[in-house]
C-alpha cells in the first residue's frame, strides 16, 4: 500500500490556516511553516500587489522599490489579471485594512 500524506491539497492547508485564525495561533503556525526568506518572500509578494493595485507607480518602479525583478512584478501583475474584478476589489480591501 502506497505511503501518502494526511495533507494532499490547497484546501486542507487552508482550513488549517484558518483554525489556526479562528484561535489566534495563525502567527505562530505561519512563522513555523514558512523560513526567514519565505516570509520575506511573502511580504514582498504582499507588496507587489498592494501597488499594482493602487496603480500609482510603474512596473520598473515597483520593481525598484522592492529590490525584485521586473519579471518578478509582471507575474504578479498576470495572477491578478487571472483574477475576476470583485476578488481584486477584495483583496484591495483586506490590504487596506492590514493599515489599521
Amino acid at each position: 500500500m502506497p505511503l501518502t500524506p494526511d495533507i494532499s491539497d490547497w484546501q486542507h492547508v487552508m482550513k488549517i490556516v484558518k483554525n489556526a485564525a479562528d484561535s489566534e495561533q495563525h502567527e505562530m503556525l505561519l512563522t513555523m511553516l514558512m523560513t526567514a526568506d519565505e516570509r520575506d518572500a511573502l511580504v514582498a509578494r504582499v507588496n507587489i500587489f498592494n501597488e499594482l493595485l493602487k496603480g500609482e507607480i510603474s512596473q520598473r518602479q515597483i520593481s525598484q522599490m522592492l529590490g525584485v525583478g521586473v519579471a518578478t512584478i509582471t507575474r504578479g501583475s498576470n495572477e491578478l489579471k487571472s483574477h475576476s474584478k470583485d476578488e481584486r476589489e477584495a483583496l484591495t480591501r483586506l490590504l487596506k485594512t492590514s493599515d489599521s
